[in-house]
């Protein structure tokens, strides 16, 4: 993927860390430090900004094709199972940070329950940091995803401070993707 990204037209982004709205203006260039899970981390002298699927336009097609055609998305085709459920937080990153939430070690606690046709799903998370604004842009995004899984008519998705999270509670596989190990 291309390392620097001209606006092609002005795009609704998140601040990072601050979790604000802001407008990135149509033809100001970017460079891309991050593209997974469906959203890219833009870089900028003034910092870096998360771009949700809806604005990858912005990107121009052939970025929106490639972060799109990479996300991870949950097979429909499996049967529902809990798998399924840990699957789709998988697919959920942290936009500093090029691991996944569960690797990070972020979900503490998944609930499952409810009957075939009308699961209801409880997720307790926290973040790497309290102050970190990121929180209900992460949150949302595993909530989504979750959503879209068949047959999930309800879920909650908390944000929870204990215990505190720290670099220990990554796997195997997060700590060889950030060089931990």
């Amino acid at each position: 993927m291309k390392k620097e990204v001209t606006l092609l037209k002005n795009c609704v982004a998140t601040i990072i860390p601050a979790g604000d709205e802001v407008t990135l203006a149509e033809g100001v260039t970017y460079s891309i430090a991050q593209s997974l899970g469906g959203s890219v981390t833009l870089r900028d002298e003034n910092g870096m900004y998360r771009v949700g699927e809806g604005q990858l336009s912005a990107l121009g097609e052939e970025i929106q094709k490639q972060v799109l055609q990479d996300r991870d998305i949950p097979s429909e085709e499996k049967p529902f199972s809990e798998e399924i459920v840990w699957d789709a937080l998988r697919s959920c990153y942290d936009p500093e940070i090029p691991v996944n939430i569960v690797d990070l070690g972020l979900v503490y606690d998944l609930k499952i329950s409810g009957e075939e046709q009308a699961r209801v799903v409880e997720v307790k998370m926290t973040l790497t940091a309290q102050g970190c604004g990121m929180g209900p842009v992460i949150a949302d995004d595993a909530k989504t995803r979750i959503e879209n899984i068949p047959n999930v008519t309800e879920v909650s998705v908390d944000i929870v401070w204990e215990p505190q999270w720290n670099p220990r509670m990554m796997s195997a596989e997060g700590k060889k993707v950030l060089g931990l190990e």
